[in-house]
């Protein structure tokens, strides 16, 4: 069975970059335009893992991650902030969040199946 990956990105190209990289490896992607969005599809699709930029309107990534890992059911589900962001404060931020890995946006469509096929086995 195919693993389904939400892609949470206020930009659609960036979500389309993403589902069209993950789906031609035969990953399964759903694709939420920011935290609020995401939060809504996350409890009725099921998840095995997301890719969450950081700066989006209405809820930004880090409150996401932290929104979510709120959430029994999403204790251990893979959370990899892809954004612009590379500062290292950014990233502890985003860990104590409850982040799982973090991937800077350009990012290779090699780079990402890479951190996919890692962190989903």
């Amino acid at each position: 069975m195919s693993k389904t990956i939400m892609t949470v990105d206020d930009s659609p190209s960036i979500r389309q970059m993403v589902k069209f990289t993950l789906a031609d490896a035969g990953y399964v992607v759903i694709e939420a335009s920011d935290g609020v969005d995401a939060l809504e599809k996350i409890e009725s699709e099921t998840v095995h893992m997301a890719l969450i930029d950081l700066n989006m309107p209405r809820m930004d990534g880090i409150t996401l991650i932290k929104e979510i890992r709120s959430k029994t059911q999403f204790k251990f589900i893979p959370l990899i902030m892809l954004t612009t962001e590379s500062q290292v404060t950014r990233k502890q931020e985003g860990k104590a969040a409850g982040a799982t890995g973090w991937i800077v946006k350009p990012f290779k469509p090699e780079q990402l199946i890479s951190v996919v096929k890692k962190v989903l086995g």
